[in-house]
């Protein structure tokens, strides 16, 4: 089974170590995205509800980069430092996500994040 790595300069930069995208056996596994501006590396302004929307946004261009689209995704995970986020984070997803069947989804709060950050999302796509 054959496994391509995507990359995209609409996305933040992967650390070395990873891989912004894997494709394999029709499946696209996008890692996770923390919500960081794509030129600058550095998280955006605003709120956790901002912060969120350009995870999505990041994960779109992944995504794309693929040769697949949000409208492919059949399942996301969510990871929070505190579920008091989920209320923000879920009116970002809304907005990504509207059409039915909505993927599948797990979020869970977690001790720490990269970065500090307060969400990170990862989501697999049909290719």
């Amino acid at each position: 089974m054959a496994r391509l790595a995507s990359f995209t300069s609409k996305a933040p930069a992967p650390a070395p170590f990873m891989s912004q995208s894997v494709t394999c056996n029709g499946f696209v596994f996008a890692s996770g995205s923390l919500g960081l501006d794509p030129e600058s590396g550095e998280f955006v302004a605003g709120s956790t509800y901002d912060r969120a929307r350009q995870s999505l946004q990041n994960l779109a261009a992944v995504l794309e980069s693929a040769g697949t689209s949000l409208s492919k995704v059949i399942k996301v995970n969510i990871f929070l430092s505190k579920m008091d986020y989920i209320t923000e984070v879920n009116r970002a997803y809304a907005e990504f996500f509207v059409t039915d069947p909505k993927p599948a989804r797990s979020c869970v709060a977690v001790a720490e994040l990269p970065k500090g950050a307060e969400m990170e999302i990862e989501l697999v796509a049909e290719a």
